[in-house]
C-alpha cells in the first residue's frame, strides 16, 4: 500500500463462498426464468446457461490461478497491470467497474419493484416520466432508503457485509432447493411442450444474458487482501462458486418448466413465484416466500458488487489512475471509505432515473464485463510465458490451453453484443458504453499528467 493502513484479513471460507455465490444467483432467476424458457424453450434455455457457464468456468479458472498468485486488492487491475501494463490495466478495470456500478444501480430499482408483489398498491405519488416509465415518490423513497442502508453496512467493514451475505444466501438456497424438490415431486413433465423455441437464435438470445447472470465470482479477487485463507483455497472456492451457480440456474429453469405449461408462463408476470405457488398446492404463501427469496437475492447481489466495485475503484486510485481521494482507507473500519460513499451516492440517485434507463445500463455493463474477462484471460496466458516461475498456489493444469479457450469463448461472447447479432446492444446502450470510456479517457489523461508515479506503485505491488 502507498499508505500505512492495510486491509484486515477477516473473511472466512464461508464468507468468501457466500459473497461469490450470493452475487451470481442474485434476483434474475426469480424475475426472468419465464422469459428465458419462452425465448429459447426449456432445453434451449438450459443449453444457453450451460454454454455461458462453460465460458465463465474457463475464465474463472484463469481468475483462480491469478488470484492465488497475486492476492492483492483490485483483482483484474493487478493481473492485467503485471501482464500487459498500465494502458490495458486501465481499460480492464474501468470496464469491470461499469459492470459493478450498473448492478448496484439496478438493484436500487429492482428492490422497490419486486417489493410491490408483497405490498400491492404501495406505489403512490407520480412525479414524472422517464423513457415511458412513470416514476413514483414512494417507489423512489424505498429505493433510496434501502441503498443508504447497504452503503452504511459496507462503510462499517466487510465483515458485517459478509455476515448479512451469508444469512441471506442460506435463505435463498433453502427456498430454491425446496422449490426444486416440490417441482420434481408435484410438477408434470407434460408441461414441457417446447424444448427449443426459435432455434439457434433463441438459444443465443438467452446465452447473451448469461455473463451478467454469472458475474460475481470476480468479487473474490477484488477482496483478496481481506480473505483469511491459504491462497490455494481462494482459487478452489472461486471455481466451486461458478460450478454451483451453473447447477442453480439449470435447476431453476427445469423446475419452472415442470411447474407451468406454456400458456401459464405467457400469462405470468413473475414466473418463478407463480411456479412455487403451483407446486405447493396453489398456496399464496409459497409465492410470497419465493418473492422474499428474490428480495434476498437482490440484497446479496447488491452487497457483493458494492464490495467489488469499491475495491476496484480504490485500487485504481491507489495506483494514481483515479483521483487520489478515492484511495482513502478508513483507519478504524479498514474499508475504502470514499469509494464506498461514491458508489452509495450513485446507487441512491439511481431510482430517480426510472427503470428503463437502468435496463440499458445493465446491458451496457454486461458488455464491459466480458471485455474485462477477455483482458484477464489474455493476461493469464501472457504471465504463463512471461513469468513461468511465478509462485502459483492454485495452478491450473494445461494452463495455456485453458487460457486460450477462455480467450476464445470470451471473445466470441463479445461478438454477441455487436451490431448484426440477434442480441446486439441498442443505440442508448452504445451511448452509455461510449460515454463511460470517454470519461475514462479523461481520467486517464488527467491522472497521467497529474501524477509522476502514475501506475508505478501498482506495478511494484503487482510484481510483489
Amino acid at each position: 500500500m502507498t499508505k500505512q493502513e492495510s486491509f484486515d484479513r477477516v473473511l472466512s471460507k464461508k464468507d468468501v463462498l457466500a459473497l461469490a455465490f450470493g452475487a451470481m444467483i442474485g434476483w434474475g432467476w426469480v424475475v426472468m426464468a419465464g422469459s428465458w424458457i419462452e425465448t429459447a424453450g426449456t432445453l434451449g434455455a438450459i443449453i444457453a446457461f450451460i454454454m455461458g457457464g462453460i465460458m465463465v468456468l474457463f475464465v474463472g479458472l484463469t481468475y483462480a490461478e491469478l488470484t492465488s498468485a497475486m492476492p492483492k486488492c483490485g483483482g483484474e487491475h493487478v493481473f492485467s497491470l503485471r501482464a500487459l501494463g498500465t494502458n490495458a490495466s486501465f481499460i480492464c478495470t474501468w470496464a469491470i467497474i461499469l459492470g459493478y456500478v450498473s448492478v448496484v444501480a439496478f438493484e436500487a430499482v429492482a428492490f422497490p419493484t419486486v417489493l410491490e408483489y408483497l405490498v400491492p398498491g404501495y406505489i403512490q405519488g407520480k412525479m414524472y416520466t422517464v423513457a415511458g416509465y412513470d416514476v413514483y415518490f414512494t417507489w423512489v423513497l424505498v429505493g433510496m432508503i434501502s441503498s443508504i442502508a447497504i452503503t452504511v453496512i459496507n462503510y462499517f467493514g466487510v465483515k458485517p457485509a459478509a455476515f448479512l451475505q451469508g444469512v441471506l444466501t442460506l435463505i435463498i438456497g433453502a427456498v430454491g432447493l425446496s422449490f426444486f424438490g416440490g417441482a420434481v415431486v408435484n410438477g408434470d413433465s407434460a408441461n414441457i411442450t417446447t424444448l427449443f423455441s426459435d432455434g439457434n437464435k433463441g438459444v443465443l438470445a438467452v446465452a447473451v444474458m448469461t455473463p451478467f447472470m454469472y458475474v460475481g465470482f470476480d468479487v473474490i479477487p477484488q477482496a483478496a487482501e481481506e480473505i483469511n485463507l491459504p491462497f490455494k483455497k481462494i482459487g478452489q472456492i472461486l471455481v466451486l462458486s461458478v460450478v454451483m451457480a451453473v447447477i442453480w440456474y439449470v435447476m431453476i429453469i427445469y423446475g419452472v418448466s415442470l411447474a407451468m405449461d406454456s400458456s401459464a408462463l405467457a400469462a405470468s408476470k413473475l414466473a418463478t413465484a407463480d411456479a412455487m405457488k403451483a407446486v405447493f398446492f396453489d398456496s399464496p404463501l409459497a409465492s410470497k416466500i419465493m418473492v422474499i427469496a428474490g428480495i434476498g437475492g437482490i440484497i446479496t447481489s447488491w452487497n457483493s458488487f458494492f464490495v467489488g466495485g469499491s475495491r476496484a475503484i480504490y485500487s485504481m486510485a491507489d495506483s494514481k489512475m483515479l483521483p487520489e481521494f478515492l484511495g482513502k482507507l478508513h483507519p478504524k473500519y479498514k474499508t475504502p471509505v470514499n469509494a464506498v460513499l461514491l458508489i452509495g451516492i450513485l446507487s441512491t440517485l439511481a431510482p430517480l432515473l426510472g427503470r428503463k434507463m437502468l435496463v440499458w445500463l445493465v446491458d451496457a455493463g454486461g458488455f464491459t464485463i466480458v471485455i474485462s474477462y477477455l483482458i484477464v484471460s489474455i493476461s493469464f496466458i501472457v504471465l504463463r510465458y512471461k513469468e513461468p516461475d511465478m509462485p502459483r498456489p492454485y495452478k491450473v493444469r494445461k494452463g495455456v490451453l485453458v487460457g486460450s479457450i477462455a480467450v476464445l469463448l470470451s471473445g466470441l461472447c463479445i461478438f454477441l453484443y455487436l451490431p448484426g447479432a440477434p442480441s446486439a446492444l441498442v443505440s442508448y446502450e452504445w451511448a452509455i458504453v461510449t460515454g463511460w470510456f470517454v470519461l475514462g479517457a479523461v481520467f486517464y489523461t488527467w491522472s497521467k499528467m497529474s501524477y509522476v508515479e502514475f501506475g508505478k506503485h501498482a506495478e511494484e505491488e503487482a510484481l510483489g
